[in-house]
């Protein structure tokens, strides 16, 4: 039971598939950087909805070669050489000009934007304040919703699955509290294969596979 708990816990828990996966993502997005960046060039990136815990730990931060401005609701503090912090909003960036990073990043924040337009509001800003971009999601089409962890809840009434998050001990091994759940439920919007295409006109689609199903999306221009 704990061995199941682990595996299916936050992607910011080392022992989770997640997490695995989306090192494998990163080291696909690295390979990336290097076909379109000189490798003595220094690399800006703008990380929408980012925190340090992502980066600090990785090879190519450590070795000096990006530069990480983290934008987030909050700031956050205490952060290590090559990276800073700035509260604001995915959805308008009114304090970065046009083009003002080599790079756009952005890992799982998109589908939880509540509605459409605010989607494609984000879309556009993380299109116009980087030169490029990598914007990640999961897939509204994987049979395994991401955030809870449960078979097809992305297709079934919200009041269910309120029930089910708050009553029982199926998601993740833990019963939600009620305003966990609501939260949650509010705020994600999951996005499809073409909706990502129609979001991010001309751009490529990365398709992280489980068991030959498209478990994520990640569009960019890479």
């Amino acid at each position: 039971m704990n061995y199941f708990k682990s595996l299916f816990a936050s992607s910011d828990q080392p022992e989770s598939l997640g997490y695995k996966l989306r090192n494998k993502r990163f080291i696909d997005f690295e390979n990336l950087l290097n076909k379109n960046f000189a490798k003595n060039k220094k690399i800006s990136i703008l990380d929408v909805g980012g925190t340090a815990y992502f980066w600090e730990d990785k090879n190519i931060f450590q070795s000096g070669r990006i530069e990480i401005t983290l934008l987030n609701i909050t700031v956050e503090s205490n952060l290590p050489k090559g990276m800073r912090s700035v509260a604001g909003d995915a959805t308008q960036m009114p304090e970065f000009d046009t083009d003002s990073f080599d790079l756009v990043f952005s890992n799982s924040v998109i589908e939880h934007l509540y509605t459409w337009e605010n989607q494609l509001k984000m879309a556009k800003e993380c299109m116009r304040v980087g030169k490029y971009y990598f914007i990640q999601t999961p897939n509204k089409h994987f049979p395994i919703e991401a955030h809870y962890v449960l078979p097809f809840v992305q297709y079934i009434p919200k009041s269910w699955t309120f029930a089910v998050l708050t009553k029982t001990k199926l998601s993740r091994g833990m019963r939600w509290s009620s305003i966990d759940a609501q939260q949650y439920l509010d705020e994600i919007r999951l996005l499809s294969f073409a909706e990502m295409k129609n979001l991010f006109p001309g751009s490529n689609i990365y398709l992280e596979k489980f068991f030959g199903l498209n478990k994520s999306l990640t569009a960019h221009n890479l």
